[in-house]
């Protein structure tokens, strides 16, 4: 007789939905009964795989799986704009000229820009 529990996990950060349902079974069963254990999984549940009584896995269906993956490609794309935004205003023949002559300022140079920056803020 398989020892079924029912297993709680988390939802990923940034989604509201309902608790997803799973089962947790050994990984003995899951071996033995896979094709039922894949047909659950198909229709939207989650089984936890245990070995020893403690969780090792879990089989989601590619749907799931996508979604998860997909997750903070959003927020990625939009650092990546932003990335690109701040080298394309790093690029300009101004910024350019003022990095060639901090990167060939002598000490006494940079001394005094960096008093003069340091008196603009206060």
């Amino acid at each position: 007789m398989s020892r079924r529990r029912p297993h709680r996990p988390v939802s990923p950060p940034g989604r509201r939905r309902e608790p997803m349902q799973s089962v947790a079974i050994s990984a003995t069963e899951a071996k033995n009964k896979f094709g039922r254990i894949l047909e659950t999984v198909i229709q939207g549940g989650k089984v936890v795989i245990t070995k020893h009584d403690s969780p090792k896995a879990v089989l989601i269906s590619m749907d799931e799986f996508n979604a998860l993956s997909n997750a903070h490609r959003a927020e990625l794309e939009a650092l990546s704009a932003e990335f690109d935004g701040l080298l394309a205003r790093m690029q300009t023949p101004a910024a350019r000229t003022g990095m060639n002559a901090a990167f060939h300022a002598t000490p006494k140079e940079l001394g005094k820009a960096a008093l003069a920056a340091a008196r603009k803020r206060a």
